[in-house]
């Protein structure tokens, strides 16, 4: 399957599976995709600095990122048309759309310099993101090797229950899986690789008895 087939089949799905649940899906997600907070708090940017999501879903963490940061300018993009529309209302809502700026696009083939303009990012960061897309090795990839020099590439995730009961482990990822979402059991060694092969350094840490992973790539 080409790479132009594969998206839009993850598009289409993507837009099936959030059409109606986009409308509730911030009030849900709270309880369980823990670590986003934290993740907006390390971000960072310097004044005048440009910070990109991957996946930005209904913009939930942009705009409180937009808030925390308000000197930085923030850009976000999708590939289900469905959840843009609810990103674009809620943007617009809480008076952020001369600062966040909103794209569709595939994590696994995105080009900064095609959807905004831009040459290279100064913060990239993906929540909860890489556990719902196939292409999430090149995701975090292409994200690598878009990021200034001094940039950064932040992740949180699902861990692996590391230290957390396996009967818990089971039921959650059950759940989990209905919804397309797969943690990623990989990730560790990717980012490593990824580390080496683009001279970055790399901080990885479970959180929650490794119910979340962090992690950041740091040029």
């Amino acid at each position: 399957m080409s790479t132009a087939a594969a998206g839009a089949d993850q598009k289409g799905l993507m837009d099936a599976t959030y059409g109606l649940h986009r409308h509730f899906y911030d009030f849900t997600r709270k309880f369980y995709l823990l670590g986003r907070d934290r993740l907006i708090r390390e971000l960072a940017p310097l004044p005048g600095g440009t910070v990109l999501e991957v996946g930005c879903g209904t913009a939930r963490n942009l705009i409180l990122a937009a808030k925390r940061w308000p000197e930085a300018r923030f850009f976000g993009f999708d590939i289900s048309e469905a959840m843009l529309e609810t990103a674009r209302k809620s943007v617009a809502k809480h008076g952020l759309s001369d600062r966040i700026t909103l794209a569709q696009g595939d994590a696994g083939a995105f080009d900064v310099e095609h959807l905004f303009g831009l040459a290279q990012v100064d913060r990239i960061f993906m929540s909860y993101t890489l556990s719902m897309i196939p292409p999430w090795v090149e995701a975090i990839e292409r994200g690598a090797a878009s990021l200034a020099r001094g940039g950064s590439l932040h992740i949180v995730d699902f861990g692996q229950y590391e230290r957390l009961p396996a009967l818990a482990k089971r039921l959650h990822f059950k759940s989990l899986n209905d919804f397309h979402v797969y943690p990623r059991r990989e990730l560790p060694a990717v980012l490593t690789r990824v580390a080496e092969e683009q001279a970055l350094s790399l901080y990885f840490t479970p959180l929650l008895r490794g119910y979340a992973w962090s992690a950041a790539l740091t040029r």
